[in-house]
């Protein structure tokens, strides 16, 4: 029997838009942070993160009260624009955000905090713009930092689950992403389904963490020859 391919590509459409705003989002966040010290900084870091230790129900009941119909961006959405964001992939995709947002965050933050200041200090001091220092030294320098980032923000949210069951509910064909496929295939007895899907996610997996440690290995061999 063919295999409905669907999940596979909603749960990477779903990682890849979620990852695509962690990325703008997490780095505008970690330079603010980075660079500024004022009263109520430990608290902010502390709301940003704190995504990594709540249970997934508890996000995703958070998600619900301010996106759901009744909510206040729910029904705002709804009533100006259209918009419903439960029960669609794209309250899959904001459930994926809010849990990749700290991973993502925690790494860029990590990577902007090891680059010399005098670098910058330097090319202020001829002139250069605060958005040419960004882009010619700190992102560059940041880079691998912010590439590792982005790979666990996007390994997370294919494998989110529990906020995603919450927010998007299972539809499918809609809302089912590769981690609902499995769990409704098996509580269905559809265990050949369940395998299947099990393998391709941990195939995926396998192939992210790969990658990240060759990636990783070929950078200290670079800079060490430098």
């Amino acid at each position: 029997m063919t295999q409905d391919l669907s999940p596979l590509f909603l749960s990477l459409k779903v990682a890849s838009v979620s990852t695509f705003f962690v990325f703008i989002i997490s780095i505008a966040l970690a330079r603010f942070m980075s660079r500024r010290n004022f009263f109520g900084k430990s608290f902010l870091d502390a709301l940003i993160l704190l995504p990594l230790v709540l249970p997934p129900t508890v996000i995703g009941f958070g998600l619900i009260v301010l996106f759901g119909l009744n909510g206040p961006l729910g029904s705002w959405l709804e009533q100006w624009f259209g918009v419903r964001i439960v029960f669609t992939w794209v309250g899959a995709a904001i459930a994926s955000f809010v849990v990749s947002l700290p991973l993502m965050y925690q790494s860029v933050t990590a990577a902007f905090n090891k680059i010399d200041s005098r670098w910058e200090n330097v090319a202020r001091t001829m002139g250069v713009s605060e958005w040419r220092i960004f882009r010619t030294i700190t992102f560059p320098l940041a880079w691998p930092g912010i590439l590792a980032g982005l790979i666990l923000s996007f390994a997370r949210g294919i494998g989110e689950f529990g906020a995603t069951l919450m927010v998007a509910g299972y539809i499918p064909g809609q809302t089912e992403t590769i981690p609902l496929a499995i769990y409704f295939a098996y509580e269905a007895g559809q265990m050949e389904k369940a395998a299947f899907w099990v393998i391709i996610i941990s195939a995926l997996g396998l192939a992210i963490i790969s990658w990240v440690n060759y990636w990783r290995k070929k950078t200290e061999i670079r800079i060490g020859r430098e």
